[in-house]
């Protein structure tokens, strides 16, 4: 009897990138998800009870891509300005598919319990340098702020066997791990929609030459654009 093995090598790794990057990088497959306006913005400059609105980007049919996306990981990590000023549930409504664990970095437990994230409905890790004792449904963990965020972060993940990381936050957090090299996967939402000012979005330029185009989804009718890049880390699936 012959034994071939290879075939369908390439299909196989990425049918289990997840798992492959889990355990040889030891922590979880990280992606990154904005929407941004064509000149560039993720949102208006706001400010907690200045009365400014959040920015709608998406349209129907790309949230129903976010939800989708939603459904496919284990966490979904925002940072603490993101859940204070758009209190979002971070759950899976316009999807079929389990919620993610929500996450959310607090340094100083700020944030009021009051918001969705601390509503009970779906179990949520708080990142925090402070000592406090878990309640029902939230779960606290404590870093070292004075060394690199990130790293602890997905260490953490990794120590409870998640292994997928969506982040849905603002510049400042998806700029952190843009720049921890920590990340595996972006999804740029793009509308023709313009502001002018406002909140830049991360800029991916300089890493053109560490990105995959993946795949773009476009609606005609809104002109809006929804396009995946890979990280080129192909070592990332030889499991040591």
């Amino acid at each position: 009897m012959e034994v071939v093995v290879g075939v369908e090598a390439d299909a196989c790794r990425e049918l289990n990138r997840h798992f492959f990057t889990f355990h040889a990088l030891k922590r979880p497959y990280v992606t990154l998800k904005w929407a941004m306006t064509a000149d560039g913005f993720l949102d208006y400059q706001r400010e907690a009870g200045d009365g400014r609105v959040q920015l709608h980007i998406s349209t129907p049919y790309t949230r129903l891509l976010t939800h989708k996306s939603r459904a496919e990981h284990a966490v979904i990590l925002v940072g603490r300005k993101t859940a204070l000023l758009d209190n979002p549930n971070l759950t899976v409504r316009d999807w079929y598919g389990p919620h993610p664990i929500r996450a959310v970095i607090d340094r100083q437990l700020s944030l009021p319990l009051t918001l969705n994230l601390f509503d009970g409905s779906v179990k949520t890790l708080v990142f925090t340098e402070v000592e406090r004792q878990d309640r029902e449904g939230v779960s606290y963990i404590r870093l070292d702020f004075s060394q690199p965020v990130i790293e602890q972060l997905l260490q953490a993940l990794y120590e409870r066997n998640l292994q997928t990381l969506l982040v849905e936050g603002g510049s400042t957090l998806h700029n952190a791990f843009l720049s921890s090299g920590c990340w595996d996967e972006i999804h740029v939402e793009q509308s023709d929609k313009r502001i002018y000012e406002g909140v830049a979005a991360p800029c991916i330029d300089e890493l053109r030459k560490r990105l995959v185009f993946e795949h773009q989804y476009e609606e005609a009718a809104s002109h809006q654009a929804m396009t995946t890049y890979r990280t080129l880390r192909p070592l990332v699936y030889r499991m040591p």
